[in-house]
This record gives structure tokens, C-alpha cells and sequence, in this order.
């Protein structure tokens, strides 16, 4: 069966669409389609020939003149217009001009121009596109590290032509290359060394990978492994199971000892400037993050000095900014950690989650029941031990009885806890509270249940 090339085109289009929308990829604003942009790519080129800076061969190919030009050619990776030359071996005069409009070839898909059939250049295709979108001037233009040379470089020779300014682009960040661990070579299709975005997404999550992502500077390369892929699963957990406790706090659920709040207060205003200064250094995602896990770390810290004193004041007003705080960071890059993040089950996450949290209430009433052993004589004070009715041996042979006796009874809820989490389903036994927590490919779904 033939297939039309653009209707081919559409296939792997859609199918790029689906991809980046399960990595949680907002869409670009508009599509724009080099071929339904074909007069005015025509249109572009007949201004940049009539300003001086290309020309047309017998041929049928058009080429910049990058010698005409010369001025700032280069400015981005210091290939300047009068460095050696390449050989020529086609109908360009310097080695360095690049095609605006390439001559048509047998089989090629074309189309009718001044200089006859042929197609666009890859560069031009960019500048009149982003033209056509932003006008004549673009603030912030993005890509590989390997589209610096030559392509960035002639599409700011293109436009700057065209639009006859001083500087088209004003930034150009480039990103560096996803790596095999071990490979000094670039995942790509023609080395077989990549993973699919499908394939991917059936082990990891898009939480993950963005996490993942986060860890290194976006100009560098990156190596992906299992390894680094579980490193960012483990700070994800980390992230998750701190929100969950802290709201516990908040609750008045998880009840500790007193916090230094003034010690809170201030690494949460030093996390906020230095997560600023760090995404003002060439967005240094690495240093925003550690810095927001060593809040993390300061907040768990306050929250281990467990007690029973219920009448404890809390420190809510702090935990709640520090809650609120970390999820707009993270909202901000594209992840969440609020309760019910993740519509586990599909259809059936509302039924799944209500089940869950019956079966975890009635796990910590059995549990409870087996923890409320009578305190031992030892324990009773000395004006009512004198008229106690047991004697203290009494008493403890008959606590060790009860303990043999409701031994299996937390036997079976450890039992169940370990067979829930087989299935990703993760239950944490507190003093007078447990939580569980649904685990599925990074990402979590949380909850808490109140002591009944």
C-alpha cells in the first residue's frame, strides 16, 4: 500500500503529539507546517537575493552568500565567514554558503518557484515559520547543542538579512544530549541505542524522567540508566512521604514534640532565595532542588520527635507554608504531590481509593486492639497497688497471656501490609494513625486515616 508523504508525515505527527502529552508536554500555542508555508519560504528567499546576500545558480539552487554578509556570521560558535574554507565541489562559490532552495531530484516531493522545482533549505524553513509567528525579533530560541552549528547560525543570518536588524534572537539555550550510561554516543535512531517514549513510560513515569532531568544542568549531556532513573524514584517518594506527613502534622494526626519554628521559618526564606539564584544562573535545576530537598530534610527532622502529648501546640502556619511552597515548585516544572494526583484504576480510582481506605481502617482497629495491653503492676501507682486485688505476678502472667493471644492477630496485619505492597500499595503504622500510599510507575496517590 502507497502512502502519501504527507499523509505519512501525519502518522508520526499524531503519534509525536501522544508522546509528548504522556510526558506531560504542554502544547505549543499553534502547528506550523513547513509544507503549507511554501509561498511565503518563496517569498522569504526573493527578499534575502534582492538584498545582495544570496543567489540563484544554473542549477536551480538558491545560497546564501555568507561572505557578503560576514559581519556576524559565527557569533554563536566562532565559525567565522573568513576561516578556511571546505573544498567545493557543487555549484556554490564558497564553502561555507548554505542552500536557501534546493534544485528538485527524481522521486523528491517539490514544488514550483522562480528558480524551478525544488524544495526549501532546511534553515530557511525556521526562519520564515518563526517569522511568520514572532515578527522580527525572537526572545528565547531553544535546541539540541548540535543545531548551534549551522543552524542556529543561518537562521540568524536569514533573518537578520531579512528583517534587516542587528539581532534577531536575543538567547538561544541549548540543551545537551541523552546518553546510554557508559556511551559516549547520543541516543539516536540511526545508532539503535534509544528507548521509546512508550517503552519508556511502561517502567518509569513522566514525574520520574522529569525529576531525572531536573538532577543535571539542561546543557549538559545526561547518562540515562536504571540506576538514575530509581535515584529519581527514591527523591520522588521522598518528596511525596514528607507532604504526607507534614499534612498529618497539620491534622493534628502525627503529634511530636514542640518545633523550633523560627529554625523553619528561616530555611524556608534561604530555600526561596537560593532556588531563585539558582534558576537565575542558567536555570540550574540541580542546585534548585537540592536546596528544596534540604528543606525537605529539616522539616522530617522537626517531625521525628514523636510523643503522647496530644495537647502539644502545633506549628501548622509553618508546615503549611512549606507544604505549599514545595508544590508550587514543582507545579511550576510540570509535577504534582497534591492528595489524589494520580487517577489510579482509571474509571475506577474512586471505588479503588474508597476500598483502600476501608480496608487500612479496619487493619488499624485490629492492630489497635492488639496494642491495648493492660499496663503492668509496675506500672500502677503505689497508693493504688496497695489495694490491688492481684498480686504484680498476678498481673504480668496475665499481660503475656494476652500477648501470646493477640500475637497472630498482628502477625496477619503485618502480613497484609507486606502482601498490599506487592501491589504498590504501601501502609505506614504510626502511634495512633496509619497511612498508605498507592506506588504506581514514581508516582503516588496519598492519604491518611484517622485513628477511629
Amino acid at each position: 500500500m502507497n502512502v502519501s508523504p504527507v499523509a505519512l508525515a501525519r502518522i508520526y505527527e499524531e503519534d509525536f503529539k501522544q508522546d509528548m502529552a504522556a510526558l506531560k508536554v504542554l502544547p505549543p500555542t499553534v502547528y506550523m507546517r513547513v509544507t503549507e508555508n511554501i509561498p511565503q519560504i518563496i517569498s522569504f528567499i526573493k527578499t534575502i537575493i534582492s538584498s545582495g546576500q544570496a543567489y540563484a545558480t544554473s542549477q536551480g539552487n538558491v545560497y546564501f552568500d555568507v561572505k557578503s554578509w560576514g559581519k556576524r556570521y559565527g557569533v554563536l560558535t566562532a565559525v567565522g565567514p573568513h576561516t578556511q574554507d571546505e573544498a567545493v565541489d557543487s555549484d556554490k562559490r564558497h564553502g561555507k554558503d548554505f542552500a536557501l532552495w534546493k534544485a528538485a531530484k527524481p522521486q523528491e516531493l517539490s514544488w514550483n518557484s522562480p528558480w524551478g522545482k525544488g524544495r526549501p533549505g532546511w534553515h530557511i524553513e525556521c526562519s520564515t515559520i518563526s517569522s511568520a509567528v514572532f515578527g522580527k525579533q525572537l526572545d528565547i530560541h531553544t535546541g539540541g547543542i548540535d543545531l548551534a552549528f549551522p543552524h542556529h547560525e543561518n537562521e540568524i543570518a536569514q533573518c537578520e538579512v531579512y528583517h534587516q536588524c542587528e539581532q534577531w534572537g536575543n538567547y538561544f539555550l541549548h540543551s545537551g544530549h541523552l546518553h546510554v550510561k557508559g556511551s559516549k554516543e547520543k541516543m539516536s535512531k540511526s545508532l539503535k541505542n534509544y528507548i521509546t517514549i512508550k517503552d519508556f513510560l511502561k517502567k518509569c513515569s513522566s514525574d520520574q524522567f522529569r525529576m531525572f532531568c531536573l538532577r543535571g544542568r539542561y546543557s549538559s549531556a545526561v547518562e540515562f540508566s536504571e540506576e538514575s532513573m530509581e535515584d529519581a524514584k527514591n527523591l520522588l517518594q521522598a518528596i511525596s512521604s514528607f507532604i504526607r506527613d507534614a499534612n498529618a502534622y497539620i491534622k493534628g494526626q502525627l503529634v511530636c514534640d514542640p518545633v523550633r519554628e523560627d529554625i523553619l521559618w528561616e530555611r524556608l526564606a534561604n530555600t526561596k532565595v537560593t532556588v531563585k539564584a539558582a534558576f537565575a544562573d542558567d536555570f540550574d535545576t540541580s542546585r534548585a532542588v537540592a536546596a528544596i530537598m534540604d528543606l525537605i530534610h529539616h522539616g522530617n527532622r522537626q517531625l521525628k520527635a514523636v510523643t503522647k502529648d496530644a495537647g502539644s501546640p502545633r506549628s501548622s502556619v509553618v508546615y503549611g507554608s512549606i507544604i505549599s511552597y514545595i508544590e508550587s515548585f514543582f507545579s511550576a516544572l510540570g509535577m504534582s504531590f497534591g492528595e489524589r494526583q494520580v487517577a489510579v484504576g482509571g474509571d475506577k480510582s474512586a471505588v479503588l481509593t474508597s476500598v483502600i481506605e476501608e480496608l487500612v481502617r479496619f487493619r488499624m482497629k485490629v492492630r489497635h486492639y492488639a496494642l491495648a495491653l493492660p499496663e503492668t503492676a509496675d506500672a500502677v501507682p503505689v497508693e493504688s497497688a496497695v489495694g490491688a486485688e492481684e498480686p504484680k505476678q498476678e498481673q504480668k502472667e496475665k499481660r503475656k497471656q494476652l500477648m501470646r493471644e493477640r500475637k497472630p492477630l498482628l502477625e496477619a496485619c503485618d502480613s497484609l501490609r507486606g502482601d498490599l505492597a506487592a501491589f504498590g500499595i504501601h501502609i505506614k503504622d504510626r502511634a495512633a494513625v496509619s497511612t498508605w500510599e498507592i506506588v504506581e510507575g514514581g508516582q503516588t496517590e496519598k492519604q491518611t486515616e484517622k485513628k477511629s
